[in-house]
């Protein structure tokens, strides 16, 4: 059997180089768009071509973004891949209410670029395109599945429906093998620090190794539905192996809220504390110093709130034989101690 070429988008983030790592040992050849900055920003793949067990020319990366056409078609030009993974995106909710035009132009219009792309050079790739449990905002049904009807609730929620709708459009109009992945919250290690479960272990590592006063966070109520990052992204493959095109909810069917993940996270260091206050005067102070170390900032608060996510994954675990094995309290000693070793502290 000839060896697998795969191409994808957003590789230099969590999702993209955790799904670089899976298709690498799966015997792929791995092709990744990064775009050009003036500052490096390949720190979650730079151990694969640093691993003696990894042919260099296995992974190759491209200059590209989902905002240039012709670098796209450059790229699957270059690439000739067998499978396309559209990770990349303006993947930060809260962000996307300061800059919704830049978000619907990558997360929304970068889909139809790279959906052209593939239509137009007659490639017969198959394309994954990576849909949000933000899909569905303010939940009319509980818990999530395929059939549920969608109710964005920011402009990255919003544009994340038009990509999701245009791949299916592909799929249906053009015979296109297009697929959906609707992938609840995922996290790591390797998550960005400015998402909360990330925020709130990177920022308890910096408080305790004497290099951040407090973490602030916003609503503590949300609930979302947390998974790991790496089950996921085996999930994404899982999807593109399947026989017939189809879109696929993945999630662990359990719900936390910020609240709790916060509280875990506590107890893996050992920090014992006391809450004083309600609502926005909420704090949470370690009893050994008397230090606050945790407060309600409202600039975090979003114009518009998910108060509750909780997806249904059946149809993945019984049509792909997929399912969430990491709970949330092994997420967050994972987390926790990744960031404290960081931070040059132990556990």
């Amino acid at each position: 059997m000839s060896q697998k070429t795969a191409l994808i988008t957003g590789i230099t983030g969590q999702d993209g180089s955790y799904l670089a790592e899976v298709l690498l040992e799966k015997g792929y050849k791995v092709h990744g768009i990064v775009r050009r900055s003036s500052s490096f920003n390949r720190g979650r793949i730079e151990h694969l071509f640093d691993d003696i067990r990894i042919r260099s020319d296995n992974i190759v990366l491209h200059y590209g973004d989902l905002g240039d056409t012709n670098s796209l078609f450059r790229v699957v030009k270059e690439s000739q891949p067998d499978e396309v993974y559209n990770l990349a995106a303006q993947s930060h909710v809260d962000i996307s209410f300061s800059m919704p035009e830049y978000t619907g132009d990558i997360t929304a219009l970068g889909v139809t670029r790279l959906l052209e792309v593939l239509r137009t050079s007659e490639s017969h790739a198959k394309f994954y395109q990576a849909s949000s449990s933000e899909l569905f905002g303010k939940v009319v049904e509980t818990p999530q599945n395929e059939e549920t009807p969608f109710y964005p609730r920011s402009p990255y929620g919003c544009a994340k429906a038009y990509a999701y709708y245009l791949t299916k459009n592909y799929r249906e109009a053009y015979d296109m093998y297009a697929v959906n992945g609707i992938l609840f919250n995922h996290e790591s290690p390797r998550r960005g620090k400015n998402f909360v479960t990330r925020k709130i272990s990177a920022s308890l590592a910096n408080i305790y190794g004497g290099k951040q006063d407090c973490l602030y966070l916003g609503n503590m109520d949300a609930k979302r539905d947390w998974g790991y990052a790496k089950e996921f992204v085996e999930g994404m493959w899982a999807i593109m192996q399947h026989d017939t095109p189809d879109d696929y909810v993945l999630a662990t069917g359990k719900t936390a809220t910020v609240r709790e993940f916060l509280e875990l996270c506590l107890g893996v260091a050992n920090i014992a504390f006391e809450k004083e206050g309600e609502g926005t005067d909420e704090k949470y102070i370690d009893t050994a110093t008397g230090k606050t170390i945790v407060a309600i900032d409202t600039e975090y608060y979003r114009p518009a709130e998910v108060d509750l996510l909780i997806g249904d994954a059946s149809k993945a675990k019984n049509e792909l034989g997929w399912e969430a094995k990491t709970t949330l309290a092994e997420l967050a000693e994972m987390m926790m101690k990744a960031d404290y070793e960081e931070a040059g502290l132990s556990l």
